[in-house]
């Protein structure tokens, strides 16, 4: 008798993972590969699950357990200590003790400071991301397994459609994502309810956020209040329907970045300016992409910089009736001069 539905489906998302950054790794380090001189492999690499002790992320850490040695992977776990609750040290302290009781080594407990940049969600995960950063380059780690799931992929996508940001706000979260492709997401195409099945059927002690039922929290609202009357109004499936937008928004957004990229050199004068005219013959999804990367070339941070930016930079190109200059977020400047854009910090 084989395992349990839900535990098989969390285990077959992980060896496909796992097998992708095998091979990866292999590719970086054909030499080591396998030694016939000392007939055995080289070093094998080491992954690590980010656990938050929460249903998604003990059922990843509870395949990756599983998986990696079969394949000849070292595994190991960090959780994250963000300070905001009473007790949460004694908690991330279980969380260490359940992912060693699973057989990970190495396994620490990480303990960091929350700031307030772009609200209490935005620095957590800010901060959380710094600290898994942190650990990945600490051990050498070939990858960071993260147990987000297709429930949490359309949050994503309906907060970004809140936010009116465009259509890379659509594409939700991606499978590979970091620097290097560190972070991976197994579970994207799993639901929430399977990672809780799969605890179940292994008799995995879960805890539940409370920040997760929080109404604070922009987040759980949409996941308690939103969602449900999206599917009491539209029907089941709603949540399939957003995650399959995520990843054909994804798809249309990486085919009109790498558009842009290659028809940015063709609308620059000799001095490296963008010229007006060649920029007004473009497609505006084109054109505003050429222009949100002048912007952060010349120091805007990409995060505060919005929609409506963009917008204000393309009417210099589109509705020119010799307006001033447009002021960006850390303290860049756009302006129109003599037919050319010229975007750099005042």
């Amino acid at each position: 008798m084989g395992p349990h539905p839900a535990v098989a489906a969390i285990r077959l998302a992980v060896r496909r993972v796992l097998h992708d950054i095998l091979t990866e790794h292999h590719s970086r380090h054909p030499a080591h590969a396998y030694s016939p001189a000392l007939e055995r492999p080289a070093p094998s690499p080491l992954v690590l699950v980010a656990c938050s002790g929460g249903a998604d992320s003990m059922a990843l850490a509870s395949a990756l357990a599983f998986e990696a040695p079969r394949l000849g992977i070292r595994a190991g776990g960090v959780t994250v200590d963000h300070g905001l609750q009473p007790g949460s040290d004694l908690r991330a302290e279980e969380v260490v003790l359940r992912l060693r009781a699973l057989g990970l080594d190495p396994v620490e407990s990480a303990a960091v400071t929350v700031g307030r940049d772009g609200g209490p969600e935005a620095a957590a995960r800010d901060a959380r991301y710094d600290a898994l950063d942190a650990a990945a380059e600490r051990h050498g780690a070939a990858a960071v397994l993260l147990g987000h799931t297709r429930d949490d992929q359309a949050e994503t996508v309906l907060l970004g459609l809140a936010r009116g940001s465009g259509i890379r706000s659509l594409s939700g979260m991606a499978a590979v994502s970091g620097a290097g492709g560190r972070y991976r997401r197994p579970f994207l195409q799993l639901d929430r309810q399977t990672a809780r099945k799969a605890c179940m059927a292994q008799s995995l002690p879960v805890w539940d956020d409370p920040h997760n039922t929080d109404p604070a929290y922009t987040r759980s609202r949409l996941r308690h209040e939103g969602l449900p009357a999206l599917e009491k109004a539209l029907g089941k499936g709603v949540v399939e329907a957003l995650a399959r937008t995520a990843q054909l928004s994804r798809d249309d957004a990486d085919a009109l970045d790498g558009w842009a990229r290659q028809a940015e050199a063709g609308v620059r004068d000799a001095a490296g300016l963008l010229e007006c005219g060649k920029l007004y013959a473009l497609p505006p999804a084109v054109r505003r992409r050429i222009l949100r990367r002048a912007a952060i070339e010349a120091g805007a941070p990409a995060g505060s910089l919005f929609a409506r930016h963009i917008e204000e930079i393309d009417k210099l190109i589109t509705g020119w009736r010799g307006q001033g200059a447009i002021n960006l977020p850390g303290k860049v400047v756009a302006r129109r001069q003599g037919g050319r854009l010229v975007i750099r910090q005042g």
